[in-house]
């Protein structure tokens, strides 16, 4: 027996994960931009992001021993690490890991806030993560226990 309802015949169900993907794309407001590194510097070990809302921006900054490119706009602030600065790390959350350093869903590409005097761009990975662990409370992995 075929169903009939105020949609028409047999009308479509569509999933939960159809409406967040369907929700995702009306979001967007734009392809994903990546970030600039300003021109002269070398990026030998290509380049990756790390977004933190723009909350946490200022206390990251005053805790690194040495600071790299760091782009923001309202919302967050972005920090140039070295390509694959995710393997074998958990990033906590709030932080959003940006392979390619590519800004989603962002109209225009956050503004550059602080630029280093030497000629890598990079933030060092292990600081920057042991710091957002700090700002946010989080137990770094390697610290956890393991459970059998």
């Amino acid at each position: 027996m075929s169903r009939t309802s105020a949609a028409g015949p047999a009308a479509r169900v569509l999933s939960l994960d159809t409406l967040v993907r369907v929700n995702r794309g009306r979001r967007r407001s734009g392809p994903p931009r990546r970030l600039p590194v300003p021109e002269g510097m070398n990026v030998p070990l290509g380049c990756d992001a790390v977004s933190v809302p723009a909350r946490f921006g200022p206390q990251l900054l005053s805790r690194l021993p040495r600071v790299g490119c760091v782009y923001a706009d309202p919302a967050h602030w972005w920090w140039i690490v070295p390509s694959d600065s995710d393997v074998a790390m958990e990033w906590p959350a709030p932080a959003h890991y940006a392979a390619g350093a590519l800004v989603p869903d962002s109209p225009r590409i956050p503004g550059l806030i602080h630029k280093p005097d030497g000629m890598l761009p990079y933030t060092p990975p292990i600081p920057l993560y042991l710091a957002l662990c700090q700002v946010t409370g989080t137990t770094p992995a390697w610290s956890r226990p393991i459970s059998a």
